[in-house]
């Protein structure tokens, strides 16, 4: 929109670069062209404001395939004003010369035109196509058809208008039938995360079957070799075991030999011991007898009262000792009735 300002009855409009700004007085042109800068009188002044830069207008309609399933289209086409001068004559693009707004709604018109078209060209071409192919190839093909219907319009020339791009963003069916496309690729893909989760799980299976195998060899090779070390084992014991009753053979013959080498000893001192106790024997024996022959022959020349006087004697000596000797009264009164007796039959005899 022009910026416009008010000096005593006079305006100043000073336009944007991409605006064409057309000035027209008592029905003559007087200013001609993109931002320019002037004064006028509002009164006598017709104004006229042509933009000139690449525009978007964004549009969305519904359209029918061939299948009939409604599709919505989501398209943006880029357009210019090529031929401000035709536009202006074509479409309203007048401005009021106290605001500098546009009187009505050029760009509007422009976009229904440019709507409509695109529609019709868009329309045509999904008719003919079913959804699937739509929804697969139908975004090249109406972008295509679109581009060239604009192209090719009449209308648009002659309104000073060229068209500079077409995209077409999305081609979109119903929700329930987007819903019900779906799910076959839906199906689809879980079924191959299935595969591919079964897959992973053969694949767990296989390794864990492969360490299991390992583990299973492994066990069988050290029962193997547990199996030669329990047979080494036996035959080092054998062996030692042979080895030690070797010894034992050796150290009880060297005990037997060393017994009967003792007990041959000790028999030959056994023997020389009896016969030299059988020697001593007789010969105390002999001295005995000779003492004992002696003694007779000595008590044999004495007479019997000096034997009963030896005897007596020997006697004696063989008596036990008396310490003490305890008479009490009844045996001192037998004794001493006895020696009255004694005393009394003393001369009788």
């Amino acid at each position: 929109m022009a910026d416009i300002t008010r000096r005593l009855g006079w305006r100043h409009l000073r336009g944007a670069p991409t605006a064409h700004v057309r000035h027209h007085r008592s029905g003559r042109l007087v200013h001609d062209g993109p931002g320019l800068s002037f004064w006028y009188r509002s009164l006598t002044a017709t104004l006229s404001e042509v933009p000139v830069d690449d525009r978007e207008l964004a549009m969305t309609f519904h359209a029918r395939t061939s299948d009939f399933q409604d599709v919505a289209v989501q398209a943006t086409v880029t357009y210019r004003i090529v031929d401000p001068g035709v536009a202006a004559a074509r479409l309203d693009f007048s401005i009021d010369p106290d605001t500098g707004s546009w009187r009505g709604a050029p760009l509007e018109q422009l976009g229904s035109l440019l709507t409509e078209t695109a529609q019709q060209h868009a329309l045509d071409v999904l008719a003919r196509t079913p959804l699937a192919a739509a929804l697969v190839d139908g975004v090249a093909s109406v972008r295509e058809r679109i581009a060239g219907g604009l192209a090719a319009e009449p209308r648009l020339p002659a309104t000073g208008i060229e068209v500079v791009a077409v995209r077409v963003v999305a081609l979109r069916p119903e929700p329930e039938v987007e819903r019900a496309l779906r799910t076959p690729a839906r199906e689809q893909i879980q079924q191959e995360a299935d595969k591919a989760t079964y897959e992973r799980r053969a694949v767990a299976v296989e390794r864990e079957r492969a360490i299991a195998e390992n583990e299973l060899a492994s066990q069988i090779e050290l029962a193997r070799r547990e199996e030669q070390l329990v047979d080494q084992r036996g035959t080092n014991a054998r062996r030692e075991a042979e080895e030690h009753a070797a010894a034992d053979a050796v150290r009880a013959g060297a005990e037997a030999a060393r017994t009967v080498r003792l007990a041959e000893a000790e028999g030959i001192r056994t023997v020389q011991l009896a016969k030299a106790e059988a020697t001593a024997a007789r010969e105390v024996g002999e001295a005995r007898a000779a003492a004992q022959a002696a003694w007779l022959r000595v008590h044999g020349d004495v007479d019997v009262a000096t034997l009963h006087a030896l005897t007596g004697t020997r006697l004696a000596e063989n008596l036990p000792r008396i310490d003490s000797v305890t008479v009490s009264p009844d045996v001192l009164t037998g004794l001493l009735a006895r020696l009255g007796n004694g005393a009394a039959g003393g001369p009788k005899l």
